[in-house]
C-alpha cells in the first residue's frame, strides 16, 4: 500500500442533508479524500483547526495524555481502507522500538492527529482529484479570461461540488 501525506483541507457542512464532511488533501498536490463524520468529531475538528480551548477534556485528549503517561508517543495516522463503504484508519504508537497498530475510526483519528501535532496518510488509491471548473456549474463569469482561481475560489467551487453530491455517490461513508 502505498501512503501519501495528507491535511486537514477544510470542513464543510453539506446543506441539505446537515452532514460534515472532513476534507483531507495530500501535501504534495492536489486530489482529495472526502469523509463524511459526525458532528461532535466535526466540532471537535472544527475546535482544534482554530486552536480553539475545550472546556473539558474529549475523548482525543484522553487517549493523548494516555499515551504519553505509558512513556510512548503517537507517530502518525494512516487513512488505509474503504470497506463496505466504511473507512478504517490506524493509529500508529511507537514506545522503546516496538510499533504498534491500532484500529480507529478516521474522524476519530484525525482528531488524535491534530492534537498530537503528527502527520496524516491517506492510501493513495483513496485519493481523487477534485472537481475542475468545467465539473461544476456557474464558476465562471461570462466574458472573463482564463485565469488563476484564488484559494478562496477554489474552495468554494469545492463545496458547491460537494453540496451537490449525495452520500451515496461515493457510497454511504461511516464513520
Amino acid at each position: 500500500m502505498s501512503v501519501l501525506e495528507v491535511k486537514v483541507h477544510g470542513l464543510i457542512l453539506e446543506r441539505k442533508t446537515q452532514q460534515n464532511i472532513v476534507i483531507l488533501r495530500e501535501v504534495e498536490g492536489e486530489r482529495i479524500l472526502p469523509i463524511w463524520i459526525g458532528p461532535g468529531e466535526a466540532q471537535a475538528i472544527r475546535r482544534l483547526l482554530s486552536d480553539e480551548p475545550f472546556p473539558r477534556p474529549l475523548t482525543h485528549d484522553l487517549l493523548f495524555h494516555v499515551v504519553e503517561g505509558l512513556k510512548a508517543k503517537i507517530s502518525r495516522i494512516v487513512i488505509a481502507d474503504l470497506k463496505d463503504n466504511t473507512f478504517f484508519a490506524s493509529i500508529i504508537i511507537e514506545r522503546d522500538g516496538e510499533v504498534l497498530s491500532i484500529d480507529a475510526r478516521p474522524s476519530d483519528s484525525i482528531a488524535l492527529a491534530l492534537r498530537a501535532r503528527v502527520p496524516v496518510y491517506a492510501n493513495e488509491t483513496l485519493l481523487q482529484q477534485p472537481p475542475r471548473e468545467a465539473e461544476t456549474e456557474g464558476t465562471e463569469e461570462a466574458g472573463e479570461p482564463d485565469r488563476e482561481l484564488s484559494d478562496e475560489e477554489k474552495a468554494e467551487q469545492l463545496r458547491r461540488f460537494l453540496e451537490k453530491l449525495n452520500p451515496e455517490d461515493f457510497g454511504k461513508f461511516q464513520m
